[in-house]
């Protein structure tokens, strides 16, 4: 097999309270690529639509992931990729990620799978490094893993698939306003105290345990952020509307997807979903802000060959 043409799923990262090591894959929204084996070295961008970004490896953060599986593989050729974007750029629902885990995957199925998933999520977060100034992989392990995955720890790498509850959906709508990564991370504060502390690990052990049990009502009182929310909902025009008309639309929970502008909600069921959906798009209708909504079951297959 010398060209391989796959899917990449969009991610919800932090999910509330995990932040930098909690994330979920969705199956309804993401990018796809073509990926294929070349004889020269190296790694070149062929073709790249949907968004304004830079073909120099270099600068794009599938290219940087590649180069970074090519260093450490005994392979003498390269590789040439196409990006169909999808998934806008800022959006907060993983869009360097998909590009990152993408190269990253179709490059290991081409070369026979020489390097296991966790090697995978080391290339790709070297493709977040470049988007945000930090290897985060809260975005890159889910899309990888397929459905929810825990990174419990970044030194060494370890990180644990949670599985989904079958009638688990996503609901995410991205106002059409950027947040950048790297402004998102710079207005947080780098200490808490100790009962914000408590708080947050008390959510993260419900949400894990919920999923596990298939508590739907467990998952929805875990999605709580006594941390980061607080401050980055600030960025979010019409964020306490949404948040409060999707609760009220039946939502198991609430909150920002990744750095933001998205928002995210939980739900148990398509219809219930989809009234939440209906409930998110009124806010933006009334502030006049362009919106996108996705509705999505989890991905529990992460990236696939189309």
């Amino acid at each position: 097999m010398r060209e391989i043409r796959v899917f990449c799923p969009a991610t919800i990262a932090n999910i509330s309270c995990g932040f930098d090591v909690l994330g979920v894959a969705l199956d309804s929204v993401g990018d796809e690529m073509v990926v294929r084996k070349v004889s020269k070295k190296g790694i070149r961008i062929t073709k790249l639509t949907g968004q304004d970004l830079p073909l120099e490896a270099k600068k794009n953060v599938a290219g940087v992931a590649g180069l970074a599986l090519l260093e450490a593989s005994d392979y003498d050729g390269g590789f040439e990729i196409e990006i169909y974007k999808k998934i806008k750029a800022g959006s907060g629902i993983g869009s360097s990620a998909a590009s990152s885990t993408g190269a990253v995957w179709a490059m290991n199925e081409l070369l026979g799978r020489p390097f296991s998933k966790i090697e995978l999520v080391r290339f790709a977060m070297e493709g977040e490094r470049l988007a945000s100034g930090v290897a985060h992989a809260d975005n890159v392990a889910p899309a990888l893993f397929g459905g929810f995955t825990l990174v419990r720890s970044y030194n060494p790498l370890d990180v644990i698939s949670i599985p989904s509850p079958d009638q688990l959906y996503a609901t995410v709508i991205h106002p059409q306003i950027e947040v950048k990564t790297s402004d998102s991370r710079s207005v947080l504060r780098t200490k808490i105290t100790l009962a914000q502390g408590i708080k947050q690990w008390g959510n993260v052990g419900g949400l894990i345990a919920g999923l596990f049990t298939n508590d739907y009502d467990l998952v929805g009182r875990s999605l709580e952020d006594h941390i980061v929310e607080p401050i980055r909902s600030i960025l979010i025009p019409g964020f306490d509307n949404v948040k409060s008309e999707a609760l009220n639309a039946g939502a198991l929970g609430c909150g920002i997807s990744g750095s933001g502008p998205s928002i995210f909600a939980f739900c148990k069921g398509e219809a219930i979903a989809n009234k939440v959906g209906e409930s998110m798009k009124e806010v933006y209708q009334d502030i006049g802000i362009d919106y996108d909504v996705h509705v999505s079951k989890i991905n529990t297959k992460g990236i696939r060959v189309i």
